[in-house]
């Protein structure tokens, strides 16, 4: 297998997907390297064993020795890092990403690569509400959807390196979509509920909510604790299929309220039964 050939990993950018990649891949045995322009995240990856070897911003050793890069940078720096450093890359190298958006990254990437090395993008739908390789936790990969995002550039050999690397990381659910078909979905299942989350949270600046909720209400904005540099990027970045997503909801949300205004029960209902029977499908495939 393409793998046997591929034992020395690099990561580039070593927050929490990078650090969970870490310790995935060196617990299943691959000489894992990293590069972080943040020297305490290095420093703590090394001391806790995340990493056989790291480095601040850039060690052009590290990165010629690599047989497969995994970038978990982000998406408005990663086109820069290829411009900068490509020219370190073994010829036949295999990149891949973490990147939560793929239409302005994927084709941008591919454009000015190299043409002897080939980037598969992918996108694990894995996370925590908290950030840096200190919080890195390779069991978030468990049983999670993983997502190969091709584009007529890549090569079958790829997006089954790329399947591959899902698989070893213990994901389990495997799909395949084009860039623009993986922007729409992450618009509405990941970006829109953050959105909703976040602002759930700022509609109320009740300093004891947490005196008086529930459950209902800590499960929906469990999200919204989030990274504000990363996540108004990627809303920026997948803006359009973000906005269409919105004005879904919005409507949807409108004509509920609109509903309960007229004091329609069965209309209620009706919602919330094909709500329960969405609900019901969805865990089938959980």
């Amino acid at each position: 297998m393409e793998w046997i050939s591929r034992k020395n990993i690099l990561i580039v950018g070593l927050g929490l997907m990078g650090g969970s990649y870490a310790k995935a891949l060196k617990r299943l045995g691959f000489h894992v390297a990293a590069l972080d322009r943040d020297e305490e995240s290095i420093r703590y990856a090394l001391q806790e064993h995340i990493i056989h070897e790291g480095a601040i911003g850039m060690d052009e050793r590290l990165v010629r020795e690599a047989d497969a890069v995994v970038f978990a940078l982000y998406p408005g720096v990663f086109p820069d890092w290829i411009r900068k450093y490509q020219h370190l890359f073994r010829p036949g190298i295999m990149i891949t990403d973490v990147t939560g958006v793929k239409s302005c990254i994927v084709y941008q990437i591919q454009e000015i690569l190299r043409p002897d090395v080939e980037f598969i993008a992918a996108h694990p739908m894995a996370g925590r509400e908290v950030s840096g390789v200190q919080n890195s936790d390779e069991r978030i990969f468990r049983d999670a959807n993983y997502i190969i995002v091709p584009t007529e550039k890549n090569t079958p050999q790829a997006i089954e390196w790329c399947g591959m690397l899902g698989r070893l990381l213990g994901c389990g659910r495997i799909s395949v979509l084009y860039p623009e078909e993986h922007d729409e979905m992450i618009g509405f299942v990941s970006q829109l509920t953050h959105c909703i989350a976040v602002s759930l949270m700022t509609c109320s600046d009740n300093t004891h909510l947490s005196d008086y909720t529930g459950d209902s209400f800590r499960d929906l904005t469990r999200i919204a604790r989030i990274n504000d540099q990363m996540w108004s990027e990627l809303f920026m970045m997948n803006r359009k299929p973000l906005l269409r997503q919105m004005d879904v909801f919005l409507k949807e949300l409108t004509e509920f309220r609109g509903l309960l205004e007229k004091g329609d029960t069965e209309g209620m209902r009706e919602k919330m039964r094909l709500s329960t029977q969405r609900r019901a499908m969805f865990d089938q495939r959980t």
